[in-house]
């Protein structure tokens, strides 16, 4: 599938703001299944300085500087985006879960070594009891991972209740799990609080996910929205990503822009300004399907003002 992404992000200051500084996670990642082919940031007003970097998880990352008086902030990322297929595996040959655990420990070297990081508490997912004993009914003894990780992962979409009023960003995810509602944020971090609290690597994905329009109606621009999702390692096959929102494997409708421990290292846009107050944010994003012929075929970036 091909897609154009157009996010729109405007904040809109009670008092004005002198200085701001902003990080952007906005770009799409490259991946075995998933080319970047363009991507561009308009920032208004225009910064005094924007650079990307690479984070330490490899999310392609832009800090930018705005100075002057001003008391509105828009930023417009524009991407176009190819995703295939990922490989498909059978649920029930891959390797006993406990297998996995045992080789979670830091005692490999290569890609296994790099994945047993997430098998450790972050700022907003810490392991307990609580949540492995959650887990367990789906992890039975021997069970072949992704077998179990697909059982855990619909009944964490049959258990908890979509409600975007139930939480906020600063939602605790111990909340999350008493009242058994939220939104993808919470699920995903939910889901890789389990694995995590049973020895397993799982880590936080931020994207986003084509959606249809409700039946017999058009498609209204700018009414999708970010998605998130995780990733849980298996050795021997890698990465695999589940999204218990909507109790699926992904394929080619979501598209990976970042991943991290936790929502802290993805969040699209984080800064820090002097002065403003209060503020409202306005959130577009727009996620349109294209025929491939549209597309170049050559991954580009730019910041533009």
């Amino acid at each position: 599938m091909h897609y154009k992404i157009t996010h729109t992000t405007t904040y809109e200051y009670a008092d004005t703001v002198s200085l701001s500084h902003h990080l952007l996670r906005l770009a799409p990642r490259n991946l075995r299944n998933q080319r970047c082919l363009n991507h561009a940031v308009e920032i208004l007003p225009e910064p005094t300085l924007a650079r990307r970097h690479f984070d330490y998880f490899g999310n392609d990352v832009t800090f930018a500087t705005v100075e002057g008086a001003h008391r509105e902030l828009a930023v417009k990322s524009s991407s176009e985006v190819t995703v295939l297929p990922p490989p498909s595996h059978s649920p029930i040959e891959t390797l006993p879960w406990e297998t996995v655990r045992d080789s979670s420990r830091g005692e490999q070297m290569g890609p296994a070594l790099d994945a047993s990081e997430f098998v450790f508490d972050s700022p907003l997912v810490r392991a307990a009891k609580d949540y492995a004993d959650y887990a367990l009914p789906s992890f039975s003894r021997e069970r072949p991972i992704l077998d179990a990780a697909i059982d855990l992962t619909k009944r964490i979409h049959t258990d908890f209740k979509f409600d975007p009023k139930a939480t906020t960003l600063a939602t605790p995810l111990e909340e999350v799990f008493k009242n058994r509602r939220g939104v993808c944020q919470d699920f995903a971090q939910l889901q890789i609080a389990c694995f995590r609290s049973l020895g397993l690597p799982a880590r936080y994905v931020s994207g986003y996910i084509e959606t249809d329009p409700p039946p017999g109606k058009p498609r209204f621009a700018g009414a999708d929205a970010s998605h998130a999702w995780i990733s849980f390692y298996c050795h021997s096959i890698g990465w695999i990503d589940l999204d218990p929102t909507n109790n699926i494997l992904p394929t080619t409708r979501h598209v990976t822009v970042a991943y991290g421990r936790d929502y802290n290292d993805v969040s699209p846009i984080r800064g820090v300004i002097l002065g403003a107050g209060e503020h409202t944010l306005k959130v577009a994003v727009d996620v349109e399907a294209v025929p491939e012929d549209t597309t170049d075929s050559s991954p580009q970036g730019e910041i533009s003002s």
